[in-house]
Formats: structure tokens, C-alpha cells, sequence
């Protein structure tokens, strides 16, 4: 059982991974140039939260997918959920640090953070344990999703002519 263990607890850090590819070149050129909120925290603290919040969800959906006995019917809701939030996740860094589509990434992070409820939701009969590995990330998300938002309400969009 170590080996479904191990490749669904790496398995959010895929996403992480090309995200901060994106990521790397974007926060020392683009990203300076934005109005940020001062209680933003450092950029040195992403790298070392995301790699904790994508361990800890990775481990929960693997407590979820053995006590349902794998991919079975059981598991479609819960571990479908978990996958369309990972999905999310990933589309995340892309839109943001990617396209420069702040208010698209502000839509898209609440739309994550719903689906990251759901998931928890849907994990709680499962598995408790799976859903309070979850709590740090949807705690992170919060700070996240209202980061977006200063960001894109103080840096507004510059009108284009029609």
C-alpha cells in the first residue's frame, strides 16, 4: 500500500512543480511592479507553504481513496471533487502569474475555495482526518483569495481604447 501512498500524496506537488516554473521569472519582473498590501507575506514563504499544503492534501486523498477501497463508485463524488479542485489549483498560478489576468484569477480562486469546501464536505464522513489535513489550505486559500483581491482592486486594469 506504500506505493498508492507515495503517488497520491506527490501527486498535487505535479501541478506545483510547473507552477512555479511560471511562477519564478513572473515574481522578479511583472509581479514587482504591483501595488501588494503590506501584510502580504514574503515571497520566500510560497515555496515552503505550498509544499506543505500539497503534501498534506495529497496524504488526505489517500486515506479517502483506501478507506473507499480505491476508485471505486463510492470514491466519484469525493476524490472527483478533490480532482476538480486540484484542476483549479493548477489553473491558478497560469492565469495569475501566466496571462496577468487578475480579476480572471480572482474569479477562478473563489471558484477554487468553493470546490475546496465541497471536497471537505464530502470527505468529513470518510475520513476526518483526510478533512482536517485540509484545513491549513483552505486557511491559506482565505489569505490567498483576499491577496488576489487587493492586488487586482489596487491595480486596476488600464482602460483600452475602442
Amino acid at each position: 500500500m506504500w506505493i498508492p501512498m507515495l503517488s497520491l500524496t506527490a501527486l498535487p506537488h505535479v501541478g506545483g512543480l510547473f507552477g512555479g516554473l511560471i511562477t519564478r521569472k513572473e515574481v522578479k519582473t511583472w509581479y514587482t511592479t504591483l501595488n501588494k498590501p503590506s501584510w502580504r507575506p514574503p515571497n520566500a514563504a510560497f515555496p515552503v507553504v505550498w509544499t506543505t499544503l500539497y503534501t498534506g492534501m495529497g496524504y488526505g486523498s489517500y486515506l479517502v481513496w483506501k478507506e473507499l477501497g480505491g476508485f471505486s463508485q463510492d470514491a466519484m463524488v469525493p476524490l472527483g471533487l478533490y480532482g476538480l479542485q486540484l484542476a483549479l489549483n493548477w489553473a491558478w498560478t497560469p492565469i495569475f502569474f501566466g496571462a496577468h489576468k487578475i480579476k480572471l484569477a480572482m474569479i477562478e480562486i473563489v471558484m477554487l475555495s468553493g470546490t475546496v469546501a465541497a471536497t471537505m464536505v464530502s470527505w468529513y464522513p470518510i475520513s476526518r482526518t483526510a478533512t482536517l489535513l485540509m484545513v491549513p489550505y483552505m486557511a491559506w486559500l482565505c489569505l490567498a483569495t483576499s491577496l488576489n483581491y487587493c492586488i487586482w482592486r489596487d491595480n486596476p486594469d488600464p482602460k483600452k481604447d475602442d
